[in-house]
C-alpha cells in the first residue's frame, strides 16, 4: 500500500475530510467494546502491553487502557488522526518500521482491526508482528470484512476475506486461530459482515508453506449475498442497524 495515499488522501475519499467524524468515533467505539468482549471471553489473563496497528483514533487502545489496565502503543499513518489519538496521550508512530526502529519492549497483545485487507504483502506483515513484535505467549487480534456478506468491493482493499482464507494466512504466517467470531456488529443485528480472530503464535520458527484452497467460494458468495438481500427485505431496521442519534450520516 502507498504510504502517501493513507497518510493525505485515504480519509478524504471515504469521508471527505481528513479529520475524525462523530460517526467514525462513535462506530470505533461499539467496535471496540464488542472487542473486549471477544477477549474477555478468550484471554487466559489480561494484556500488559497492547499494540494497535492502523490505531487511528486511539478509541481502540483507549479502551484497552480501560478495561485492562495496559501500556498502549499505536501505529497510524493518517496524520491527522495519529495527532487525535497523540492528544489523548497515546504513544503514537506512523509506520511499523518507525516502531521496530525505536527498539519497543515487545506486546501482549496485538492488533490489526480492519487493516489488513489494505495490505499488499498480509502473510509478510503479519509473520514480522509474530517475529519482531509480539511476546511468544500473547495473542493476535484481526477484524476484517466478510466477504461472503459485502456486495461491493472498495477502492483501498487490496484483498478480500472469507473465514477459511483469513485463517489461512495466519497459518501460513505462524499463528493458531483459537477463536473465529462472525458477526455484524456495530452495523447488523441480522448480517455477519465481519470476521474477529484471536490467534496465537505456533511453537517454533517453521511457518506453513502451502495453504489449503476453498472450494465452492462463487456459490458460497452467491448464497451469502442472497440471504443479504433475503434479510434487508424482510428484517430492514434489523440488518441495518441506525447510528447513534445525533451522529453524523
Amino acid at each position: 500500500a502507498d504510504p502517501d495515499f493513507y497518510t493525505s488522501n485515504y480519509r478524504k475519499i471515504y469521508q471527505a475530510t481528513e479529520e475524525p467524524t462523530g460517526k467514525d468515533l462513535w462506530v470505533q467505539q461499539q467496535r471496540a467494546a464488542h472487542l473486549v468482549k471477544i477477549l474477555n471471553a478468550t484471554l487466559p489473563q489480561a494484556p500488559s502491553r497492547s499494540l494497535d496497528v492502523g490505531a487511528s483514533t486511539g478509541v481502540l487502545l483507549k479502551t484497552f487502557q480501560n478495561a485492562f489496565g495496559c501500556a498502549v502503543t499505536g501505529v497510524e499513518p493518517g496524520d491527522a488522526y495519529r495527532s487525535y489519538a497523540e492528544g489523548q496521550g497515546i504513544p503514537m508512530f506512523p509506520s511499523l518500521e518507525a516502531l521496530t526502529a525505536s527498539k519497543a519492549d515487545k506486546f501482549s497483545l496485538v492488533s490489526l482491526i480492519h487493516v489488513l485487507e489494505h495490505l499488499p504483502d498480509p502473510v509478510g506483515t503479519v509473520a514480522s508482528i509474530r517475529r519482531d513484535l509480539l511476546d511468544k505467549d500473547g495473542y493476535l487480534l484481526l477484524e476484517v470484512p466478510n466477504f461472503y456478506a459485502h456486495d461491493s468491493y472498495e477502492l483501498a482493499h487490496l484483498a478480500c476475506y472469507t473465514p477459511h482464507t483469513l485463517q489461512e494466512v495466519l497459518r501460513k504466517a505462524g499463528f493458531e486461530p483459537v477463536v473465529v467470531n462472525r458477526h455484524g456488529v456495530p452495523r447488523s443485528a441480522l448480517l455477519n459482515l465481519y470476521i474477529t480472530v484471536v490467534a496465537r503464535p505456533l511453537a517454533g520458527d517453521t511457518l506453513k508453506s502451502q495453504a489449503r484452497p476453498e472450494s465452492l467460494v462463487a456459490l458460497r458468495r452467491q448464497a451469502g449475498l442472497y440471504y443479504r438481500r433475503l434479510v434487508q427485505r424482510l428484517f430492514p431496521h434489523q440488518a441495518w442497524l441506525p447510528l447513534a442519534q445525533g451522529k453524523d450520516d
